[in-house]
């Protein structure tokens, strides 16, 4: 790999030192590298616009922590460019790479010692009066959560048609592998493999006793449909991709959540497995 595009979060590298640093690095090694900063917390502002980015780039260099590389990946799905991510906040099961050790890591790049892994995506749309909204996708989870007043809302989930359970919940999280580790494993959820491919199914705060998270296969279809609670059915819902881009829902309308055909490209450069990085990342907050 020679052409890089580094995406840096503005928040996590103040003045751009450290990006301004692996750009020189880079080219005074013969490569070229183009700058984006992130000044955002939606997918609009996670990644330059694609006629933006130059044709030749191999490798993109995310700054700042899983959710800058989260974001950027949904804007770059159609790129298909590999993504490394550089640890620069707290906790990141998806940032390989720290401060200490991002130079040797762009050597390695460079000198093609790398491997890549194709991460599963989750694809998902709304059906709002039979009229469908824009089809989105996420890397992490498709959350659809309570909206307005402090009350339960009631999601009817059906599998391949197949009716499955009625969760009365504050929301459920569909989460693909790689989003096991985040807002899943706080509602409860497992902790999976993340080249794995299966989709989870976790309710967040569920009133019902005998809720638990469910896991399906990668190739079967979930819709969920918001049910009525009450007489007034004034229930609302968002759906959040990855944690932005949110579409309403009301009592009646349904949601669509599928793999999506799209894979993100994950640089790896160690051969530390996924439960040696896991038992690190655990043990720091220990």
């Amino acid at each position: 790999m020679k052409h890089f595009l580094i995406i840096t979060n503005a928040f996590k590298d103040k003045n751009l030192k450290l990006t301004n640093e692996i750009k020189g690095y880079i080219e005074k090694k013969g490569g070229s590298c183009q700058c984006f900063t992130s000044t955002g917390d939606d997918a609009k502002h996670a990644a330059p616009e694609a006629d933006a980015v130059a044709p030749e780039t191999e490798c993109v260099l995310v700054l700042g922590g899983d959710g800058t590389l989260i974001r950027a990946a949904s804007k770059l799905v159609e790129q298909n460019m590999a993504l490394i991510g550089v640890n620069l906040g707290t906790l990141g099961y998806l940032c390989e790479l720290e401060e200490s050790n991002v130079f040797t890591a762009v050597d390695e790049l460079m000198e093609e010692h790398y491997t890549v892994e194709k991460r599963m995506m989750l694809c998902g749309y709304g059906i709002k009066q039979s009229e469908k909204t824009e089809r989105k996708v996420a890397l992490n989870d498709i959350v659809i959560h309570r909206t307005g007043a402090l009350s339960v809302v009631n999601l009817i989930v059906f599998v391949n048609g197949e009716y499955l359970n009625t969760f009365r919940a504050d929301g459920i999280i569909i989460s693909t592998p790689t989003g096991s580790t985040g807002y899943n494993m706080s509602a409860g959820g497992p902790i999976v493999d993340p080249k794995a491919s299966m989709i989870i199914i976790t309710p967040i705060n569920a009133h019902n006793l005998n809720s638990r998270s469910i896991v399906i296969g990668a190739e079967d279809e979930v819709m969920i449909e918001i049910g009525e609670r009450r007489s007034q059915k004034d229930e609302t819902v968002e759906v959040s991709f990855d944690g932005d881009n949110a579409v309403g829902l009301e009592v009646g309308d349904k949601f669509l959540i599928r793999k999506a055909d799209s894979t993100t490209r994950i640089c790896k450069l160690n051969n530390m497995s996924f439960l040696e990085i896991l038992r690190k990342k655990m043990k720091a907050y220990t």
